[in-house]
């Protein structure tokens, strides 16, 4: 084993899996054009928003008849106001595989007591979609974010199903293509594969989902944040740039640039290429490795976002504290932050393929966690 350090490092090590990685041709000069100082309500706020949502419907080729709304407290709070708003017309089946869609359960049945079915899987593994009644209303997240695993298609959902489909889509949008005639409610922030800023999250509802918003109205009181209907009727406006709340102009203007440079790579085609390309350069370098997997267990699950990796070596004796230490290495050395796996997953490494990561950078990643693992293993067995 050697203990010499590779001489190259990534030129980003920033690998975190949110927020993530600005894109590769970020510079604060790109925000000069933002509407600071400015109401979002006045004619320069509303024409931003307005580009930001359909510049969003472009890219990801979105329905000219899903509604697409700015909200607020990110991807949760989009799935917050969906599950608030739209179930308990019917019973829902709730379906979770980590640990954001077992909290999506949580919210369900012990807050909102909905009649619920609950389909889990281990992490590493998904729910088989064949299994659940889409005439329920069926919650789930399309990639999970904190298990490495992602639905590999829509195809077990039925095009006539009954109830409605509720996707936390977070860490899938504009690196996986979505099935938009299977989606009746779909969310995600901005902060991840368009590495855009927190806080912010997207709300997309189909035709279907805004029947059910006119045709039904929740047993529980409607915290004024979650509002979507008045009267009986969508607030057109929120969909049209009229933000709930005061949205960050500055935040605004960062994912403007973001899609500006989406549609530089080629759009969603070339998003997701790249978001292929990253993953595989770790997926390739799990296969000639001995000591390191992936998570997921059967490859046409794997993510190619959040990548989740666990160490394989029988000479590892405590799981939790080996990858802790490998994670802190690379810290320290400026090889790559913020890699631990999350904190309810299993001991192991997480990293960020989205698309605003560069191919040349996970490339060199691999150099450094094979120095790493061997690093970490010498310094736990010689304390032995």
């Amino acid at each position: 084993m050697t203990t010499t350090h590779p001489a190259t490092r990534p030129a980003n090590p920033r690998f975190s899996s949110g927020p993530c990685a600005k894109i590769p041709t970020f510079e604060l000069s790109k925000l000069q054009g933002a509407a600071l100082g400015r109401s979002h309500r006045a004619k320069i706020g509303k024409d931003k928003l307005k580009a930001a949502i359909e510049e969003t419907r472009e890219i990801l080729g979105i329905p000219a008849d899903y509604h697409i709304g700015i909200v607020p407290a990110s991807d949760t709070g989009a799935v917050e106001m969906a599950m608030w708003s739209l179930l308990g017309a019917r019973k829902a089946t709730m379906v979770a595989w980590e640990s954001f869609g077992a909290g999506w359960v949580t919210d369900v049945v012990k807050q909102l007591k909905i009649d619920a079915e609950i389909k889990t899987a281990d992490y590493g593994e998904i729910v088989d979609f064949a299994t659940i009644d889409f005439d329920t209303d069926v919650v789930f997240t399309w990639n999970g974010t904190t298990s490495g695993v992602r639905l590999p298609n829509g195809d077990a959902i039925p095009g006539d199903r009954a109830g409605l489909t509720i996707c936390d889509a977070t860490s899938a949008a504009f690196a996986m293509d979505l099935p938009w005639d299977k989606l009746d409610v779909t969310t995600f922030s901005w902060q991840k594969v368009m590495g855009g800023e927190a806080a912010h999250g997207m709300l997309i509802l189909s035709p279907r989902a805004v029947e059910r918003l006119e045709t039904y109205t929740p047993a529980w009181p409607m915290p004024k944040i979650f509002r979507l209907t008045k009267g009986g009727k969508l607030i057109d406006g929120i969909f049209r740039g009229e933000t709930i709340n005061t949205p960050s102009m500055l935040a605004v203007e960062d994912y403007l640039v973001a899609l500006d440079w989406a549609r530089s790579v080629g759009g969603l085609e070339g998003l997701i290429k790249r978001a292929d390309t990253n993953a595989k350069v770790l997926w390739d370098f799990c296969e000639r490795t001995d000591w390191l997997a992936n998570l997921a267990v059967d490859p046409a699950t794997c993510s190619n976002t959040s990548v989740c990796l666990k160490f394989t070596d029988a000479r590892i004796k405590d799981g939790a504290a080996f990858a802790k230490a490998v994670a802190k290495k690379l810290d320290d050395y400026n090889a790559a932050y913020d890699i631990g796996a999350y904190r309810d997953a299993p001991a192991g490494l997480r990293v960020w393929c989205g698309a605003t990561v560069e191919a040349a950078d996970v490339e060199a990643l691999t150099l450094w966690l094979k120095w790493a693992f061997e690093a970490v293993l010498a310094e736990q067995t010689e304390a032995a």
